[in-house]
């Protein structure tokens, strides 16, 4: 989803891991959020760990234009070559443009 909107976007997703896959997956998950709420644009950056073992993201960039250029970088490259070795099925990923003020804008 590309957009000119300057509207706040929002990514959401679950992934799962393989089994005996959580802890590497958990330290991976980890080591993107310190660099990514770095990122110009990055409004929210959050992970989770559910209780049936998937992990979710949740992240608010100020714009689409944003969440492009985080997710072009060799950090998040690097992350999406070496994640499927580590899933047990597809990412379950949704995004949109955030209807509801966000605060301070």
């Amino acid at each position: 989803m590309t957009s000119t909107s300057a509207a706040p976007v929002s990514l959401y997703g679950f992934l799962t891991p393989k089994p005996g896959h959580a802890d590497v997956l958990r330290k991976l998950l980890l080591d993107l959020v310190g660099p990514s709420r770095g990122h110009e644009g990055s409004l929210q950056y959050h992970i989770h760990e559910q209780e049936d073992g998937r992990f979710f993201l949740y992240e608010v960039w100020r714009s689409q234009e944003d969440l492009d250029r985080h997710n072009a970088t060799s950090l998040l490259r690097d992350f999406m070559d070496e994640l499927p070795e580590h899933l047990d099925g597809d990412v379950e990923a949704y995004f949109g443009a955030m209807i509801s003020p966000y605060p301070g804008s």
